[in-house]
């Protein structure tokens, strides 16, 4: 290969071509170039789904949409001319602020919801929202009006319950005693069927944003002042009722232990009233045979003791105020009419004269 003439045309440019990089020139022409690269170059991340606008109106297909395949990366447009509009492609969150509603049973509550989200359809996303705070304002109302609208149609109890077969905890002592008290009335919805009818009716409505909603659920429910005092009042009954049960139950036994003690007390009193009088008439029984034996020994003896009971009676029935009738055949004034001298002792026999 021959080599070229020193003043062939493309030599002569390679030696320019230094001084005309860091040229002004040159240096126009590099910015200029660098400028139209970055504007037709853009990158798609994977989080991201992007709709190509040319003079504010969409063109081509949205890239990296939600229902498509994947598709970030590098890719082009025409500079100046054509926008890239990015949007969220993961799973948005969507918490309502909360709002005072009615039950069906006039009860004011305060219900505080929250949801999940995504952009489903970017370009009828872009033409009819635009941005994420236009969709969060509508979410606000389509999800906010349909969630007064399920509580409305349902008593309280139905927004309180998630379960139908709930069971109420119960203490054991109350088990144990058979307490009738803490029963959940019945339900026939509950609060994830509520749930459910919120999510479907809203759904249906926000699909025509582009919007795909999936899942809607209650943060919180809060009372008003007075359905508070309701349900404390109702606590109040509950507990009262436990009460009243435990103190007639107490009653009961207090009840059930006095009457014991009654019966046994009678019970020691009649055996030891027996026991008494069981000893006190073996006592009379032998007192009496005693006497019996002492005072008929003789017919002296029993004069004696008949004697000696008339003394004791009037010490008894005697005293210095008091005031006795009697008639003269009475055994009691037989020693008050007369007193038998007693009959000499016989004298003491004379020794014998010791002579006569």
């Amino acid at each position: 290969m021959s080599e070229l003439p020193i003043n062939h045309p493309l030599l002569q440019l390679a030696r320019r071509l230094p001084a005309l990089l860091f040229s002004p020139l040159g240096g126009f022409l590099a910015a200029a170039t660098a400028i139209v690269i970055l504007g037709c170059a853009y990158t798609v991340d994977q989080t991201q789904q992007v709709v190509i606008t040319q003079f504010g109106r969409p063109v081509g297909r949205p890239i990296n949409a939600a229902d498509q395949p994947a598709d970030a990366g590098l890719h082009f447009k025409i500079p100046f001319i054509q926008k890239v509009n990015s949007f969220d492609r993961r799973i948005l969150e969507w918490d309502g602020l909360p709002s005072e509603m009615t039950t069906r049973d006039k009860l004011y509550v305060v219900v505080d919801t929250f949801a999940r989200w995504r952009i489903a359809d970017p370009l009828k996303y872009l033409q009819s929202l635009r941005d994420e705070r236009s969709a969060l304002s509508r979410l606000d109302d389509i999800i906010g009006s349909e969630t007064r609208n399920v509580v409305a149609r349902h008593d309280l109890i139905e927004l309180v319950r998630s379960d139908k077969g709930r069971l109420p905890e119960q203490d054991a002592v109350l088990a144990q005693s058979g307490a009738a008290v803490g029963t959940l009335p019945p339900i026939q919805f509950g609060r994830k069927e509520l749930e459910r009818e919120i999510y479907a009716a809203a759904k249906q409505k926000v699909g025509i944003w582009g919007i795909e909603l999936l899942d809607v659920r209650v943060k919180r429910l809060n009372y008003k002042s007075g359905v508070i005092e309701k349900i404390y009042d109702r606590m109040i009954s509950e507990r009262m009722q436990i009460a009243e049960r435990f103190r007639s139950e107490g009653a009961g036994e207090a009840a059930k232990i006095e009457g014991r003690k009654d019966r046994d007390l009678q019970r020691i009193q009649s055996d030891a009233y027996r026991k008494v009088q069981e000893i006190k008439g073996a006592a009379d029984a032998k007192a009496s045979e005693i006497y019996a034996r002492a005072y008929t020994a003789s017919p002296r003896a029993a004069d004696f003791y008949t004697f000696q009971k008339t003394l004791e009676t009037y010490r008894e029935t005697l005293g210095r105020d008091s005031t006795l009738i009697l008639t003269t055949d009475s055994d009691l004034f037989r020693l008050l009419k007369r007193v038998e001298p007693a009959p000499p002792r016989p004298a003491a026999a004379q020794p014998a004269a010791a002579a006569e």
